[in-house]
């Protein structure tokens, strides 16, 4: 074949493909335009085709915040939308769950030289938690008394080999000599950070008073030194944050650390968990508390991550925004993004941008979580478990972006009614 009908074939393909990619581009822009003028119809029904955008019309209050309140009116569209799956993780012994053991509250998951760190509060007692009024030295009180902070290692996430203490109770009356629980890590300028709550009682004896410390190290590897001071105080008398900080976790966020924690409004059985927010230019501090706290109005544990150029958060369990996932571009104040179902209790996501200050957070797709009350009230203890989603920029995983989680009969069944609802409803019903 000659040269120059070779380059002749190759030229009527090339305007084939091309005619075909017009066509196409036309074909596309048709339909847009078409969807366009179908939302503009302002005296006729709502279209038929949901519009990305918000058409010029009138609307309902519902249909007006599917515009306004989330970043797209799809949820699988969503990126701050997602469904959980959960796997049983390998490498833990839970002493067949008699209640004697107990793993629960793991920090955010840390990747460094090769393998994913988490750290955990760890209870191995001589019986189960007995109570407050029971308790002593060697018996705990409840699931975290007479605890101590754990470590273990992976190299896929999945299965991981425990390593031991990191954080030992320190000598009375120094902070946390009764327990040490529920850990965050924090990486700043080459050194590693775990702030911890420091139980100075047994918890229950006068609610749950344990203060934030923190121990530092120049590798996950420890050795752990403690700083051996309170670096987050409880609020003053009358204030939100009086009897209580739980559950410290850091970012890096604007130059600073952004370290949230938890902490009850209002008395039993009236309570209400909310979050607020404490930042410092030193890991040792001092801390100062936003004027503004709480920043987050629900959630029993915090849960946050680095998401575009804002910060995201996992609401679960507690108050009126609970089973939500919420977005604020300054850290400080949050909106909800989205809602969602079966999300992770104690959620502590592998973060890879956590401390790098990023300006375009990626999100997650997986982390650590816990179940608790296993083995019921004579042998209660909690286990650590894996979760995976899509809250990343990263990937478009369409079985996590589901609209429902279904599940069997049983698990409703499980929520019956109490013996004294029981007894309501007979003395209620007309005879």
């Amino acid at each position: 074949m000659k040269m120059s009908m070779k380059i002749q074939i190759i030229r009527t393909g090339l305007a084939v493909l091309l005619a075909i990619v017009i066509m196409s581009c036309k074909e596309e822009k048709g339909k847009k335009e078409a969807r366009k003028n179908e939302t503009v119809q302002v005296n006729g029904g709502f279209p038929f085709h949901l519009p990305d955008e918000k058409p010029d019309r009138p609307m309902s209050a519902a249909m007006e915040r599917i515009y306004t309140d989330y970043a797209t009116p799809r949820p699988q569209d969503n990126e701050l939308f997602s469904q959980f799956k959960y796997t049983e993780l390998r490498g833990f012994d839970y002493n067949n769950h008699d209640g004697t053991i107990s793993r629960r509250d793991p920090s955010k998951v840390l990747f460094h030289d090769g393998e994913y760190y988490v750290w955990y509060t760890y209870r191995n007692t001589s019986t189960p938690p007995q109570g407050a009024a029971i308790s002593n030295d060697t018996i705990p009180s409840s699931d975290w008394d007479l605890a101590e902070i754990w470590y273990a290692t992976s190299k896929d996430g999945f299965t991981w080999e425990e390593q031991g203490v990191a954080i030992e109770r320190p000598e009375k009356p120094l902070v946390g000599w009764r327990s040490v629980t529920t850990t965050d890590i924090l990486e700043w300028q080459g050194k590693f950070y775990l702030y911890y709550q420091g139980f100075m009682e047994a918890s229950g004896k006068r609610g749950d008073d344990c203060p934030v410390a923190v121990s530092y190290a120049d590798s996950p590897e420890g050795p752990w030194r403690p700083h051996n001071q309170i670096v987050i105080p409880n609020g003053n008398k009358g204030e939100w944050d009086q009897y209580s900080i739980h559950d410290p976790y850091p970012l890096v966020y604007q130059g600073k650390i952004y370290l949230y924690y938890k902490s009850d409004i209002d008395e039993k059985p009236d309570l209400v968990r909310m979050q607020g927010l404490a930042t410092a230019d030193n890991p040792l501090g001092p801390f100062s508390k936003h004027r503004l706290n709480p920043v987050i109005t629900s959630g029993h544990e915090t849960s946050l991550f680095p998401f575009k150029s804002g910060i995201a958060a996992l609401v679960y369990k507690d108050g009126p925004e609970h089973n939500t996932i919420q977005y604020s571009e300054d850290g400080v104040n949050f909106e909800i993004a989205s809602i969602t179902e079966l999300m992770p209790y104690a959620a502590a996501p592998y973060v890879p941008d956590a401390f790098s200050d990023t300006k375009d957070g990626r999100g997650i797709t997986w982390g650590m979580a816990h179940f608790i009350n296993l083995g019921g009230e004579e042998n209660f203890h909690s286990m650590l478990v894996r979760f995976d989603c899509d809250l990343s920029q990263d990937i478009h995983d369409k079985e996590m972006k589901g609209h429902r989680v279904s599940h069997s009969p049983d698990v409703f069944f499980r929520q019956g009614l109490s013996e004294k609802q029981l007894k309501r409803i007979s003395e209620n019903t007309p005879r």
